[in-house]
């Protein structure tokens, strides 16, 4: 497969997730404003600074409140992270792959945009933001499901799916970094029942409330983290997303389990590892910000790594372009 095939499929699947993720992103914090205490003032503009994107946000809107945060984070065209500009992305790499991908596929995403990009969206978010960013979500699922049923599962898929998950795993960190570095409006609240109202919210934001109680019942901070970080089969899960990734990333080279042949291979190799083997009392001890700031990092380490290896242009090696009967 051409590396510019590889990276159109990688990054078409990535932003479509980036889409869903933003918007779960901004549902997290409309459930936790409804929650707020009578008098509490609404927390816009920690969303803004999560998103790395707080320098951008300033010079173009200046007061972080509902209206402008919405409209930066899902509607603005000059923001390269926005829901709309992500599914704009998303759309343009799927044009230029038309051929390796299907006809379902190539329609849906055409639909997503144009939902999203409608002159009558803006009002639907601002007026009804859970019905609306619920929509989004609904509909990268629904491609989802179209590629795993359309699509035959072979480099291109894989490349779909470490994109995805690579992505998933950011947003679901950043999410909980939301939560409890950023959201929460005082350490008072802290252990009271308002909290477990939080982190319910965050866990609804993720999916994972039916599981999660399925699986520990009562609500609790470490079990709430050891469930979002660490568990194995919950498919929003850091470490789901890590072992998934770090899979189609071997199925693409054909390296064995517990070897590296390239950079991209060690440091994904590295972030399931650790994964592996912490616990959440050492999670918690680090502290968690801390700790969901390094798996940031080391994720995005193994992106660039990714990009490095499959997807970057290098010169051809004149000795092997003579013997391949190419010119150098």
């Amino acid at each position: 497969m051409l590396s510019r095939v590889a990276d159109s499929l990688h990054w078409m699947s990535r932003y479509i997730e980036r889409a869903e993720n933003v918007a779960r992103f901004i549902d997290v914090n409309v459930h936790m404003t409804l929650d707020l205490p009578l008098g509490s003032v609404e927390q816009w503009d920690p969303l803004v600074a999560t998103t790395g994107d707080r320098d951008v946000f300033v010079e173009r809107y200046k007061t972080a409140n509902r209206e402008n945060t919405i409209q930066f984070l899902a509607f603005d065209q000059s923001n390269p992270n926005s829901i709309v500009s992500s599914l704009r992305f998303a759309r343009e790499n799927a044009r230029t792959v038309r051929q390796f991908i299907t006809l379902e596929m190539w329609e849906h995403v055409n639909k997503f945009y144009m939902m999203v990009n409608s002159s009558t969206a803006p009002l639907r978010a601002v007026e009804s933001p859970h019905d609306f960013f619920t929509d989004i979500m609904m509909a990268s699922q629904l491609f989802l499901g179209i590629t795993d049923a359309t699509m035959s599962q072979g480099e291109g898929w894989n490349f779909c799916r470490l994109g995805r998950m690579l992505e998933r795993a950011d947003k679901t960190s950043r999410i909980l970094d939301v939560k409890y570095f950023m959201i929460l409006p005082t350490v008072g609240y802290v252990g009271t029942p308002y909290d477990d109202i939080l982190w319910g919210a965050v866990l609804r934001s993720t999916s994972a409330f039916e599981m999660y109680r399925k699986k520990h019942q009562q609500i609790s901070p470490d079990r709430v983290v050891n469930f979002l970080v660490l568990d194995r089969e919950f498919p929003r899960a850091i470490h789901h997303c890590v072992i998934e990734a770090e899979e189609a990333l071997r199925a693409v080279s054909g390296t064995p389990s517990g070897t590296f042949q390239n950079q991209a291979e060690q440091r994904l190799g590295r972030v399931r590892a650790e994964l592996d083997y912490i616990q959440v009392n050492e999670i918690i001890r680090v502290g968690l910000h801390e700790f969901l700031d390094g798996v940031q990092d080391k994720l995005n380490a193994a992106g660039q790594a990714i990009f490095d290896t499959f997807f970057a242009l290098r010169p051809i090696d004149g000795a092997v372009a003579m013997k391949k009967g190419l010119h150098p």
